[in-house]
């Protein structure tokens, strides 16, 4: 075992333990548990409101999977990857003010529990519970694979103990301390990704002999690899901008995100949070991609991407700071899955079991039923996570994109469009989901973009067609009537 990276990586949990122990004694003294354990009081400051959304918009993918992409690929994946530095300002833009003032006034605690106010309808609700539990759930276990792994490559343990130890370190915290242990912890762990991505650029930079030397080694081994398109001439204009709609445009309607528009405290916080979150954004995601390019010349060779990051921070990186370093890919997982955890049992909990199974439910109740769900829900993902099947790692691939074709329009135009209805969100959530897996299983990335693009563009012209001819045949019967 590697105690030199062990040790900082034991520290980061014993803090995440003592994060959620603090936040449990503001959840027992809360006059509204459910407000509280779901949302956090609706006090999150500027600070904490921008590192919980980045936290939680980073994930593996992000300290993992994209620098590997980028380790083949080239500066062109960099170039793709830096759209994202204005998500946080484009979700506090577009939901902002008016989604956290809408929320309040119908005392709204879940993403959910906005569209069954806005569209009084059942089946919006229990679509938007079903497809949050099947895309995120999927997706939820895929990420706890991905932490398991990282601590098995890392601290030299076996992968079932390695499990253990992450479903324990997520449960405790998110189970006992509900939303505000998350966003607390989302912001140790958004300072960590931002540190420990700064520390390993400068380290991948002095190894390379320099920026000038890493470049002259790069184009020397591919002159692709310092084009905008790539390495294979894959990354065209069209992709890269559709790719926008992806991580950009659709992140307004992925519901762990789009919660966080409805906790802030005031307008300061929310201003704050998107100069904070921006800033933030733009040197996590710049930072890593780079470095997934500069070692391509510091470490020639790896032949598969996801290991380039771990073996790239063991080797440039004495061991105590590889440690601190690899914290960071370890942040972003437990931020994803501890934000996606709490989201699923929302669904279950709040949306539908008080909704629909236990209207007059007591706190006391409650508080069982939320405690018990998330425990449940961790302990069932541990199992699946033991042997995951193929199929959980396709999940992972495209249950964004799904969660964006089914809630982005249901979300916006239910903000900013009066004459949309319950028809126009049930037709317009079906089209997303359904024409989105459709289009991944048999024509991927139609005309040279990203599968993403045409679902949303469907599910909007679904929304608006069946919202103006629901209201107008509407208008007809009253008038018939009358």
């Amino acid at each position: 075992m590697n105690w030199g990276v062990v040790i900082p990586l034991l520290l980061f949990l014993i803090i995440v333990y003592i994060v959620g122990i603090t936040a449990n004694k503001k959840v027992k003294a809360s006059n509204n548990f459910v407000q509280e354990y779901f949302l956090g009081g609706r006090e999150l400051g500027g600070f904490i409101l921008a590192m919980t959304m980045v936290a939680t918009y980073g994930s593996a993918s992000s300290f993992i999977g994209g620098p590997g992409i980028a380790y083949q690929t080239g500066l062109g994946w960099v170039l793709l990857s830096v759209i994202q530095v204005v998500t946080g300002y484009f979700v506090l833009t577009t939901l902002g003010k008016k989604f956290a003032i809408v929320a309040r006034k119908m005392k709204a605690v879940t993403l959910v529990d906005f569209l069954k106010n806005r569209y009084e309808s059942p089946i919006v609700v229990i679509l938007a519970s079903v497809s949050i539990m099947i895309f995120l759930f999927a997706s939820l276990a895929a990420q706890w694979v991905g932490g398991a792994r990282l601590i098995e490559s890392l601290v030299g343990i076996s992968y079932s103990v390695a499990l253990t130890i992450f479903t324990i370190s997520v449960l405790i915290y998110v189970a006992i301390g509900g939303f505000r242990a998350v966003v607390v912890t989302d912001s140790v762990q958004g300072i960590v990704m931002l540190i420990g991505t700064i520390v390993l650029l400068v380290g991948t930079v002095i190894a390379g002999g320099g920026v000038e030397n890493i470049m002259q080694e790069l184009v020397k081994e591919n002159p692709g690899l310092v084009s905008p398109f790539g390495a294979d001439g894959s990354l065209t204009p069209l992709y890269v901008s559709s790719f926008w709609i992806l991580i950009g445009v659709g992140v307004v309607g992925l519901p762990q995100i789009a919660v966080r528009a409805m906790s802030y405290r005031d307008s300061k916080a929310m201003h704050q949070a998107m100069i904070i979150g921006t800033i933030v954004v733009g040197a996590i995601m710049m930072g890593m991609h780079l470095i997934g390019v500069f070692a391509r010349a510091v470490m020639p060779g790896i032949e598969v991407g996801d290991k380039v990051m771990p073996l790239l921070t063991m080797e440039v990186l004495p061991a105590w700071l590889a440690g601190i370093v690899l914290a960071a890919p370890m942040a972003a997982i437990m931020s994803t899955v501890d934000s996606i955890l709490l989201l699923v049992s929302s669904a279950l909990v709040k949306d539908l079991y008080l909704n629909y199974m236990n209207p007059d439910a007591n706190e006391r109740q409650v508080k069982r039923w939320s405690f018990t769900t998330t425990t449940t829900i961790g302990i069932l993902v541990f199992l699946l996570s033991i042997k995951p099947p193929d199929l959980l790692i396709w999940f992972n691939l495209f249950s964004f994109g799904g969660l964006e074709a089914v809630f982005i329009w249901p979300i916006v135009l239910g903000l900013y469009w009066s004459k949309g209805n319950k028809h126009g969100a049930v037709s317009s959530m079906i089209v997303g989901m359904m024409s989105y897996i459709f289009i991944h299983l048999f024509m991927p990335n139609p005309f040279g973009m990203h599968t993403v693009v045409l679902p949303v563009l469907l599910s909007l012209v679904t929304y608006v067609f069946i919202s103006i001819l629901t209201a107008s045949r509407s208008s007809q019967a009253t008038t018939s009537s009358i």
